[in-house]
């Protein structure tokens, strides 16, 4: 059981705020991550007056306001609560009460919560770590198309961590985060259409089209996978006869 700051960093409140087209001013390799909020209320005056001063580091400021929120039972002030006490910020970190408001906006179907709270799980960080209890997380958060779960549930199914190993599984949800533009999946899914087998057809020019879509991201491998794809389709084209 590891005791240190969570690797999702506090930065994610504006980029929940941002889901909800309240903030405009964070990174977008975060907004990819965030909760995209369906039918959340986040009309809750606290909760953006706390982003607000989380933002311009009055964290004592933000903690009580979140707390305030989070007690009113808005979600979005929970999760955030959650990680200003599991980091110990504005305060101490205080690990038991943490996961509580965690949890709490994990069962309120925070798809955003769900994923850090499985993260917690598979990584062994602030718990011990169980990859079990670390996909049922996943999943819940995966099935309303929390693309970083969908990548996760991904990887768990290839390894058979949490879960027996299955590949056509592993597969689908790969295709669904790839489909959500995640650069990892997209390498991979395209993988899986270059190699054919576990239920999928091999097709180099679908392919092909994923591995340009992760190398349009920058992902190198893939620039050098697209290119080889390229010379090797155009090789079969030219030893087709023509009509």
């Amino acid at each position: 059981m590891r005791h240190r700051k969570m690797k999702v960093k506090a930065r994610l409140f504006s980029i929940l705020m941002l889901a909800a087209g309240i903030w405009a001013s964070a990174g977008a390799a975060y907004a990819q991550a965030a909760e995209k909020s369906k039918g959340e209320a986040l009309v809750d005056e606290e909760t953006q007056t706390a982003v607000a001063d989380y933002n311009a580091g009055n964290f004592g400021s933000a903690l009580k306001e979140f707390d305030d929120a989070a007690h009113r039972g808005n979600r979005l002030a929970q999760f955030n609560y959650a990680m200003m006490l599991l980091n110990g910020e504005g305060t101490a970190a205080d690990v038991g009460e943490g996961r509580k408001w965690l949890l709490k906006a994990a069962e309120a179907n925070m798809s955003h919560a769900q994923y850090v709270y499985g993260k917690m799980y598979d990584d062994g960080d602030f718990v011990a770590r169980d990859p079990a209890v670390a996909h049922e997380w996943f999943l819940k958060a995966a099935s309303q198309g929390h693309v970083q779960a969908e990548l996760a549930l991904a990887n768990q199914f290839l390894d058979g961590r949490g879960t027996p190993r299955d590949n056509a599984q592993a597969f689908v949800w790969y295709k669904k985060a790839a489909e959500g533009g995640d650069m990892t999946a997209q390498y991979v899914t395209g993988s899986f259409y270059e190699l054919g087998g576990d239920g999928v057809t091999r097709n180099l020019n679908v392919a092909r089209a994923y591995y340009a879509a992760a190398a349009a991201q920058g992902d190198p491998a893939a620039r050098l996978k697209y290119r080889e794809l390229s010379q090797a389709l155009q090789k079969q084209s030219k030893k087709q006869p023509s009509n």
